[in-house]
């Protein structure tokens, strides 16, 4: 299985400064679409969008994979694929403490696949 390019490269480009134009203003280059693709892909997934809204949410803006888990229906293993799938689109970071994996949203990330979905409203 190859491996995708994640949202990682446009972090890089400025924590604040937006990867590109809103979609609805112009095109989407190639290049930016396939690095964002992979981090859209994750949140396809109901159980990984509420897994990042949990995470995003937090109290201290981090959240221990025992708190997570029994929110869920779901195996300790699913739970831990999904975090890594969201990890792998560069979502969320990662930190071993000890038993527990801690897990943080990358606000960076997320604003910019936020402002690549701007509609600016136009004047009536």
């Amino acid at each position: 299985m190859s491996k995708q390019v994640s949202p990682l490269a446009l972090v890089e480009l400025g924590a604040d400064a937006p990867c590109c134009a809103p979609l609805a203003q112009r095109r989407v280059p190639a290049e930016t679409a396939a690095v964002l693709a992979p981090a859209f892909k994750a949140l396809g997934d109901p159980v990984r969008l509420q897994l990042l809204s949990m995470i995003a949410s937090a109290e201290g803006g981090e959240a221990c994979v025992c708190d997570l888990t029994p929110a869920f229906e779901l195996t300790g293993p699913t739970i831990s694929h999904h975090l890594k799938a969201l990890r792998e689109a560069g979502l969320v970071d990662a930190e071993r403490r000890g038993t527990w994996v801690y897990y943080r949203a990358r606000p960076a990330v997320l604003r910019q696949l936020a402002a690549l979905l701007t509609v600016e409203s136009t004047p009536a």
